[in-house]
C-alpha cells in the first residue's frame, strides 16, 4: 500500500534524540533517553510506546489513521485503544467496503461521520458498526439513500448510547423502525430527520416524545406527514427542546405552536417556512410565553440584564407564512431581544412576507432613534 510505504519511509528518516539533545549517529538503531537512568531502543514501529502512537494519531488526518491501521501490530493497538473520532466523508468510492473492513479495528469510536455525496452505504456496513462500536455517541448517515430499516434495527440493538444521529435524506426508513430505535436509544439529544418523509410521521413523533425526553435539537424539515398531533406529542414529551425545524410541514396549525410555547420554555430556534396555516395566534402565544418566562427570570436571576437578553427565540423563520400580520410578529420580536432584523444580524427570516417589512428588532429601532436625535452641525 502506497500510504503504508510512506509511513515507513517517514520512520526511517525520523531523528530520535538522546538526553544530551544530539542525534546518536554511532549506532544503527536510535536511542532515546527518558530520564530513568537508561534509554529505550527504537528500531521498529512496534518499539514506540502505545501512548505516543495515540498522540501521533491525534495529530494526523483520518486518511492517515486508516493507513496506519495496516502498518503493524503496535499501530493497530493504538488505534483500538485511542481513536474515538473518525470520518469517511472524504471517500468518494467503495465507502461500504472500507467500512466493512476497517470498522472492526476501531471499537472505541464515539463519533463516526459517513456523510456522502452519492449513496454508497448498505445495511451490512451499518450492522458492522452496530456490532463493533458499542460506545458510539454520534453518527452521521446523511444521504444514505440505500439504507433500509435493517440499519435502524441494528443501531437500536448495538448503539444504545447514541446522543446525536443524522439520517437526513434517508427516505427508505419507516416510522415503525424509527419508533423502535427511540425505544433503545433514549439518550438522543439531536436527531436530524430532514427529508425522511416515511419515517417522520405523527406515530414516530409520539415515540420520540415518549422515549427521548432529553431531546434538544430536532429537524423535521420537509416531512410533510407531520401534523399537530405529532408536534404536540413532542412538546409534551421533550420539554428541553432548543431547536425545532418544521419547515415545509404544511399540515401544522397554531395548535402546534401554542403547545410548544406552553411546554418548551428553552426553545431558541424555530423553523416555520411555508407553514401557511400559522396565524397571529401562534405569534402571540410565543410572545406571551417568553414574557412570562422573562419576568420570572428577572426576579430570580442575580444578573438580571444578561439573563433577560438570553430569553426568547434567537432564530425564527416565518418565510411564506402569509397569514401573519405586523402587530403579532412585532409583539414576538419585542419579547425576544435576540431576534434581529438589522443588517448583518438577521435572525428573523420573513422572505415572501411583504406585509411584514415594517417589523423591526429593538436595536434597529434604537439605532433609528439615535440617528434622529443627532444634532446637525452648523455650517
Amino acid at each position: 500500500m502506497r500510504g503504508t510505504e510512506g509511513l515507513n519511509l517517514s520512520f526511517e528518516k525520523m531523528m530520535v534524540f538522546g538526553e544530551d539533545g544530539n542525534m546518536n549517529r554511532n549506532n544503527s538503531d536510535c536511542e532515546m533517553g527518558f530520564g530513568l537512568g537508561g534509554g529505550l531502543r527504537i528500531s521498529e514501529w512496534k518499539d514506540i510506546p502505545v501512548e505516543l502512537l495515540v498522540r501521533i494519531l491525534s495529530l494526523v488526518d483520518d486518511q492517515t489513521v486508516i493507513v496506519a491501521s495496516g502498518v503493524c501490530h503496535g499501530w493497530r493497538d493504538a488505534i483500538s485503544w485511542g481513536v474515538t473520532h473518525l470520518s469517511f466523508s472524504w471517500c468518494k468510492k467503495n465507502m461500504n467496503n472500507l467500512v466493512l473492513s476497517l470498522i472492526p479495528k476501531f471499537p472505541k469510536l464515539q463519533v463516526l461521520i459517513l456523510r456522502q455525496d452519492t449513496p454508497q452505504l448498505l445495511d451490512d456496513a451499518v450492522e458492522v458498526i452496530a456490532t463493533h462500536c458499542r460506545d458510539l455517541q454520534e453518527l452521521d448517515l446523511s444521504k444514505s439513500f440505500r439504507l433500509t430499516d435493517r440499519s435502524l434495527y441494528a443501531l437500536a440493538r448495538g448503539c444504545p448510547n447514541l446522543v446525536k444521529l443524522n439520517i437526513s435524506g434517508c427516505n427508505a426508513f419507516s416510522d415503525s423502525a424509527l419508533g423502535y430505535l427511540t425505544g433503545f436509544c433514549r439518550k438522543l439529544k439531536l436527531l436530524n430527520l430532514c427529508g425522511c418523509v416515511k419515517a417522520a410521521s405523527d406515530r414516530a413523533l409520539k415515540a420520540i416524545g415518549y422515549n427521548c425526553d432529553q431531546m434538544q435539537i430536532l429537524n423535521l424539515g420537509w416531512c410533510d406527514r407531520v401534523s399537530d398531533e405529532g408536534v404536540k406529542s413532542l412538546a409534551y414529551g421533550c420539554p428541553d427542546l432548543r431547536a425545532l425545524d418544521l419547515c415545509g410541514c404544511f399540515l401544522i396549525t397554531d395548535e402546534s405552536i401554542i403547545a410548544l410555547a406552553n411546554n418548551c420554555h428553552h426553545l431558541r430556534s424555530l423553523g416555520l417556512y411555508y407553514c401557511q396555516n400559522i396565524t397571529d395566534r401562534a405569534m402571540y402565544s410565543l410572545a406571551q410565553g417568553h414574557r412570562v418566562k422573562n419576568k420570572r427570570e428577572v426576579w430570580t436571576s442575580s444578573v438580571k440584564k444578561n439573563r433577560y437578553e438570553e430569553e426568547g427565540l434567537t432564530n425564527l423563520n416565518i418565510s411564506q407564512c402569509t397569514a401573519l400580520t405586523p402587530p403579532a410578529v412585532q409583539a414576538l420580536c419585542d419579547s425576544s431581544p435576540s431576534l434581529h432584523t438589522c443588517p448583518g444580524r438577521h435572525s428573523l427570516i420573513i422572505s415572501g412576507c411583504l406585509s411584514l417589512t415594517s417589523v423591526h428588532c429593538a436595536c434597529a429601532i434604537q439605532a433609528h432613534k439615535t440617528i434622529g436625535t443627532v444634532p446637525h452641525l452648523a455650517h
